[in-house]
């Protein structure tokens, strides 16, 4: 689990800086101001949750067999692909359908914060 979800954040790190890259340069002249900011949404929120998967990560080391942990960081991983990916995904082809998608990451994302810090005050 420990190395799992340090291995994931790094990944995710990584994307979020090449996407964030590719907006800057590559997409910058090709989408609309709307769309760029939603892309720029999606690029943010990837990387702030890549940083929780490597916290999650650490902290495995420590509380190891914690159930409340291990849901978050699966949490994380979940809700990156939802909200990030949708964001991606609407602002890329303008189907704004996707954007319905966009909660259920933000679900995710909330329930996987909750159970990181449920987890913290069980194991202080």
């Amino acid at each position: 689990m420990t190395k799992m979800f340090v291995i994931i954040g790094a990944i995710s790190g990584f994307l979020s800086v090449a996407l964030g890259a590719f907006g800057a340069h590559g997409l910058n002249d090709k989408l609309s101001e709307h769309f760029m900011a939603i892309y720029q949404t999606g690029v943010q929120y990837q990387m702030y949750h890549s940083l929780s998967l490597l916290l999650i990560g650490i902290l495995a080391i420590q509380w190891r067999n914690c159930a409340k942990l291990r849901w978050s960081g699966y949490l994380m991983i979940v809700g990156i692909i939802l909200f990030s990916g949708s964001l991606y995904a609407l602002s890329l082809t303008g189907i704004t359908w996707l954007g319905a998608i966009t909660p259920l990451g933000g679900t995710a994302l909330l329930v996987g914060w909750f159970l990181l810090g449920l987890a913290a005050y069980r194991n202080s």
